[in-house]
């Protein structure tokens, strides 16, 4: 058993596709089989169940790919450690965020001091994916609006966005700075699809008003919901830094329920951070908690 086979093992299980797996590990489907074959001879057992052109683990592989993806992050992070240790001033951040305002800024900010950090960013559509990231490894940090209820886990809430109405300039709210939710009940919804995020934050939000939003359109894209709302189509809810100024729409707060979004930095306590992901998650919080506390004083 060598190194090789438990990566292009790990691959074949995450994509449950031998010619797929072949292609992203750049070698050919006949030399990938005969080295997930030559694992499992090593191994005495059969890791998949392999059903046409799909292969799927079965319980023995589940159980070895748990120690697998243990066994390859402890080589990653000592790699990293070495690297650190050996005082070299390069290195790599990866997470996985949210749309969170002013974190634009932060990257650049960063950047500027330490020109040699490489970023890995992805935008995962849903919880769980980002759950399955941080849980396993893959990345060094999460900013969602769930904290992660895992044992071993530091959340952190780093900043906090009112979530507002958005309708037609010409509709009945146009003229109105506040409202309750409630007010809304019986308008027409414009929002985004069930595997966005946000979309399960409107509906908590309807239901605690005491109704089910009645939802006309979906779209996966913030910016067309507000064009869409500009064209009269109907009313939505968005986080504020996600409103986009015109002339054909108007914003109105809302007074109850409480609606905000709280944004969370999460991580995993026992997994060995880079020197550069440290400083990289002090610069982070130091830049929010000055943002809060300007905007208090405002």
């Amino acid at each position: 058993m060598d190194l090789l086979q438990l990566k292009y093992f790990q691959k074949v299980a995450e994509l449950k596709h031998l010619t797929k797996a072949a292609e992203e590990l750049h070698v050919t489907q006949p030399a990938l089989s005969q080295t997930i074959a030559k694992l499992e001879k090593d191994l005495g057992v059969q890791l998949f169940n392999r059903e046409k052109r799909q292969i799927r683990l079965n319980h023995y592989g589940e159980a070895f790919l748990k120690k697998v993806n243990v066994a390859l992050n402890a080589l990653e992070e000592g790699k990293r450690e070495v690297k650190d240790l050996a005082g070299l001033q390069q290195g790599k951040v990866s997470l996985d965020t949210t749309f969170i305002p002013h974190f634009p800024e932060v990257i650049n900010q960063f950047t500027k001091k330490y020109p040699n950090v490489n970023f890995d960013i992805s935008q995962a559509s849903s919880q769980k994916i980002k759950e399955d990231l941080l849980v396993n490894g893959k990345i060094d940090f999460c900013i969602s609006c769930h904290p992660f209820d895992y044992k071993g886990f530091r959340n952190i809430p780093i900043q906090r966005e009112d979530i507002v109405l958005v309708a037609p300039k010409t509709h009945r709210f146009a003229n109105i700075t506040t409202l309750e939710l409630s007010e809304v009940s019986t308008e027409p919804f414009i929002s985004f699809k069930k595997e966005q995020q946000f979309r399960e934050t409107v509906e908590d939000l309807c239901l605690k008003a005491g109704f089910e939003p009645n939802i006309i359109c979906e779209t996966d894209d913030f910016q067309t919901i507000n064009k869409l709302v500009a064209s009269r189509l109907g009313v939505t809810l968005l986080p504020k830094s996600l409103v986009k100024k015109s002339k054909l729409t108007t914003v109105v707060n809302i007074k109850n329920p409480t609606a905000e979004r709280v944004y969370y930095l999460s991580w995993r306590e026992n997994r060995y951070l880079s020197l550069a992901a440290q400083k990289f998650r002090e610069s982070l919080i130091e830049h929010y908690t000055q943002l809060s506390v300007g905007n208090e004083k405002h």
